[in-house]
C-alpha cells in the first residue's frame, strides 16, 4: 500500500467515504476486509490529530458497511506507530497534538473497544503510546516478532490514566508499575508472556495470519459477539478522564513537551540523572 501515490492533501479535508481525513493513512478494501495502514514514514508514522482521528472514522466506516466484515489496522516500514506526534505539523495539522489529548471525540480508544465488526492490530515493528493503546483496544493483536513496546507518558509530563487503569486490568499492577514507571522498552516475546497481546509471528507471516484471525472472528455471530464485547468492556471499565485532562493543564507537559522537540531531558530530572537526547 505504501508504493501507492498519496492523495492531495490540499487544503484539511474532513473524512468522508474511503477517505479518512489525512493523506497519512491509507484505507484500502481487500473483498470482505478493509486494511487502515498508517503511511507517515517521514515522521516514522508518529500520529497527527486528523490521524487519530481517521483510525475511529475508519472502525465505523466499516461498521456500517455491509460489504466489509472487518478492519485490519497496520502500520508501514519498520514502525506500527510511536504514538502522538509531540512535534506537530504534517500537510493534515488543524489542532496541536496537546489539546488532542482532552479531546475523547479525536481519539479512537473507545470507539475500537466498542466496534461492532471485529478490528485486528497487525503490529509490524514501534510501538508505543498512542500505538500500543490502538494496538490493545482492538479485539485482537498479532504481532511480528520484530516489534517492540513502550509507555513513555509519564517522561513527557502526562499522567495517563487511561494506560494506568487498562494496563493493570490486563498486565496486572505490578508489570503495570514496571512499565509505566521506568519506560522500559519490551519485546514482542515479552508482551506476549505478559499477556498485552495475543499473537507472535514470523515477520514474513504477519499480514496473512492477521487476515486468517479477522476471517474467523468474523464469522462468529454479530449479536453474541457484541454481547462479549460488551461484558469484557464493563470489565476494562473507566479511567479517571477528569484526573487524566487535569494533568494535561499542569506545567509538566509543557515542559515534557518542549524537553521532547529540543531533544533533551526534563528539568525536573535531577542533574546527575540527566541523558543526551530525549528520554
Amino acid at each position: 500500500m505504501s508504493d501507492a501515490p498519496r492523495p492531495d492533501a490540499g487544503a484539511p479535508r474532513p473524512p468522508s467515504g474511503d477517505w479518512l481525513g489525512t493523506p497519512f493513512l491509507r484505507f484500502a478494501r481487500e473483498k470482505p476486509f478493509a486494511i487502515c495502514a498508517l503511511d507517515r514514514p517521514e515522521a516514522r508514522n508518529a500520529m497527527s490529530p486528523a490521524m487519530y482521528f481517521g483510525i475511529g472514522y475508519a472502525v465505523n466506516h466499516v461498521g456500517a458497511d455491509d460489504d466489509l466484515a472487518g478492519l485490519i489496522i497496520t502500520g508501514t516500514g519498520d514502525v506500527f506507530s510511536p504514538g502522538g506526534d509531540l512535534g506537530g505539523g504534517g500537510a493534515d495539522q488543524w489542532v496541536d497534538f496537546g489539546a488532542t489529548l482532552s479531546m475523547d471525540a479525536v481519539l479512537p480508544f473507545d470507539t475500537l473497544r466498542t466496534s461492532t465488526k471485529p478490528v485486528v492490530a497487525a503490529v509490524n515493528g514501534l510501538c508505543q503510546g498512542g500505538g500500543l493503546m490502538i494496538a490493545m483496544c482492538s479485539d485482537i493483536a498479532v504481532v511480528s516478532d520484530r516489534a517492540t513496546f513502550r509507555v513513555p507518558e509519564l517522561f513527557r509530563g502526562i499522567a495517563d490514566t487511561y494506560y494506568s487503569h487498562m494496563l493493570a486490568r490486563i498486565i496486572g499492577p505490578i508489570r503495570t508499575r514496571d512499565l509505566m514507571l521506568t519506560g522500559r522498552v519490551l519485546s514482542a516475546r515479552e508482551a506476549l508472556d505478559w499477556g498485552m497481546i495475543a499473537r507472535v509471528v514470523p515477520h514474513e507471516e504477519l499480514m496473512d495470519t492477521a487476515r486468517d484471525v479477522l476471517a474467523q472472528c468474523a464469522r462468529t455471530a454479530p449479536i453474541a459477539r457484541g454481547v462479549v464485547k460488551a461484558s469484557l468492556d464493563n470489565y476494562l471499565g473507566l479511567n479517571d478522564r477528569i484526573g487524566m485532562r487535569s494533568s494535561l493543564r499542569a506545567p509538566e507537559v509543557s515542559e515534557g513537551f518542549r524537553a521532547f522537540k529540543e531533544r533533551r531531558s526534563p528539568d525536573w530530572v535531577h542533574p546527575d540523572l540527566r541523558v543526551d537526547g530525549r528520554l
